[in-house]
């Protein structure tokens, strides 16, 4: 964008248009701005002349707007009452009120927006910010207060609360396990398609790091299907396109509706988990937000 600075037509000419402009009177626009009528006019003179364009039609005891004027004050006046409201807002906001959390796109899709509803009737005076990103520098990054991301629980110079462990298990819609998995066996699982997240995590298991933990490396699996998203992912399954890995605490709730269901009872639980991440210094109102968000992974 050019510079503002050279392009914009200075603020208290505009203030003094949109009020002349939507009273149809100079008088009247410096009884509601607690100004002299000259200087209403001054200030208007000074916007024509940067504009280089009349605004006004001046007559005795009343001005009425050009057609260059009424095209600005369509602008000027949605402009400023957005300025206006915009800065009334900030000024309601208690300072500090602001909660910007960071969460990989499983966890906030699948745990916390589930639970930003109940979060809010906890905190009504908080205005909660949510960053999805995959990337931990994304989530960890400047302004974020909490963050809910995978991993093994190292990041240096962080306090660090583990939010739940890590088990993970097949899962599917009820009628692809009826019709495709209905044995229960781990074998069964060479004539299904199974739905893989492509991620460029190390630490994230994906279909043949699970079957090689299960001992079942030689199991043939040709029917793949690939999102780089692991709420798509759980969709997916969820409308029978094929079998997903489940992570225990994100796949809860669809379990629970019976969208899914786990066709055999075959679990993984790995050192890695989720964890709840926070600078070393946390505003209160930050640090009971954490403290909150703790409570929900509570046995």
């Amino acid at each position: 964008m050019d510079n503002l600075r050279r392009t914009l037509p200075p603020l208290d000419p505009l203030v003094a248009f949109e009020a002349a402009a939507r009273l149809a009177s100079f008088t009247a626009a410096a009884r509601e701005l607690n100004l002299t009528q000259a200087a209403i006019s001054r200030q208007i003179r000074l916007l024509e002349a940067n504009l280089g364009q009349r605004l006004f039609v001046r007559a005795h005891r009343r001005v009425a707007l050009t057609a260059e004027g009424r095209d600005l004050q369509h602008t000027v006046a949605l402009a400023l009452r957005q300025l206006a409201h915009a800065a009334q807002d900030l000024r309601r906001e208690r300072p500090g009120a602001r909660i910007t959390i960071g969460a990989d796109a499983a966890i906030a899709a699948l745990w916390l927006l589930p639970r930003l509803g109940d979060l809010r009737a906890a905190f009504p005076d908080r205005v909660v910010r949510l960053i999805a990103s995959d990337e931990d520098a994304v989530c960890l990054g400047a302004g974020i207060d909490i963050a809910l991301l995978h991993g093994d629980g190292m990041w240096p110079g962080r306090r660090v609360d583990r939010l739940f462990a890590e088990e993970i298990f097949p899962v599917c819609a009820p009628a692809y396990r009826d019709r495709v998995l209905a044995s229960g066996d781990l074998r069964g699982l060479a004539d299904a398609t199974l739905i893989d997240l492509e991620d460029e995590h190390w630490d994230w298991v994906n279909w043949r790091v699970w079957l090689t933990e299960r001992g079942m490396a030689d199991l043939p699996t040709a029917r793949r299907l690939r999102f780089n998203s692991y709420p798509l992912v759980v969709e997916a399954a969820a409308d029978g396109l094929g079998v997903a890995l489940g992570w225990r605490h994100l796949v809860d709730a669809a379990l629970a509706q019976g969208r899914l269901v786990r066709p055999m009872a075959a679990s993984l639980t790995t050192r890695f988990a989720y964890w709840l991440v926070t600078a070393p210094a946390l505003s209160e109102d930050a640090a009971a937000v954490a403290a909150w968000l703790l409570t929900q992974c509570a046995p």
